[in-house]
């Protein structure tokens, strides 16, 4: 074994000054918050470790080998029990103050329309505390995959992951973006979050990826469910291809 990746579920703390370098940080899940994640591999396989959101992972990975492969700015979105987003930018994954939380922005939130206060433990109506799996379960009493296409809560979700893609565009401006997760297994709902991003827009951005071809501008991940694993792999590449070229950097 020559390195190692770990793309997990965050937030995570990816400073390598950090006396917490490799941890969960603040994450609601029961009995992992403030765990070290990356310590008990780099110290018992002496190997390279490298660490970042599942997210981040899925964006490299799909930006590698799947529908991202060579498209830069690419993000990769999931939607699945909580939504998260990871972003590629001039062919490295996006860092900053710590990673993207795309799932905890806030978006506009009609109480008279939907009264719902949403999940998130921190924010409860940012985009993941509307428009996750979890979400939708809480807020209908049923699954996801269990509600019929002609439900009320694929017209609230369409609006609410439109809502966050805008946001998305708007800032990061990709070149495309790869939505993933099962809430995105309901047949219908990614071509009418495309429609609905293109309204919201508003011919505001005057490109073809935001108009007559926006079916390849968001797309499904081509890698599929295994996004997230082969990403963790493309981590390892990457740290790995960085520590051998360092000697050739030092002459």
């Amino acid at each position: 074994m020559t390195a190692v990746g770990i793309a997990s579920f965050g937030p995570v703390d990816l400073d390598p000054r950090s006396p917490t370098f490799g941890f969960i940080t603040t994450t609601p899940k029961p009995g992992w918050a403030h765990t070290d994640v990356a310590g008990p591999f780099r110290t018992g396989l002496d190997v390279p470790v490298a660490f970042d959101t599942d997210v981040n992972g899925a964006a490299l990975g799909e930006h590698v080998w799947g529908a991202g492969r060579g498209i830069d700015p690419l993000v990769y979105l999931t939607v699945g029990t909580g939504i998260g987003g990871g972003g590629v930018v001039h062919g490295r994954l996006l860092h900053g103050l710590v990673h993207p939380e795309m799932g905890h922005l806030r978006i506009p939130h009609d109480r008279g329309d939907d009264p719902f206060p949403g999940v998130c433990p921190y924010h409860g109506d940012c985009l993941d505390g509307l428009a996750s799996g979890r979400a939708l379960a809480e807020r209908w009493g049923a699954p996801a995959q269990t509600l019929p296409a002609g439900h009320r809560a694929w017209e609230l979700e369409t609006e609410y992951l439109a809502l966050g893609l805008v946001g998305i565009i708007g800032v990061l401006s990709p070149r495309r973006i790869v939505v993933g997760g099962g809430v995105l297994e309901h047949p219908p709902l990614l071509p009418r979050v495309r429609r609905r991003v293109v309204e919201l827009l508003a011919g505001y951005l005057d490109t073809r990826e935001l108009g007559s071809d926006v079916d390849t501008y968001i797309v499904p991940p081509g890698l599929g469910e295994d996004a997230g694993v082969l990403g963790a792999l493309a981590l390892a590449q990457t740290t790995l291809a960085a520590r051998r070229s360092e000697p050739s950097r030092a002459e």
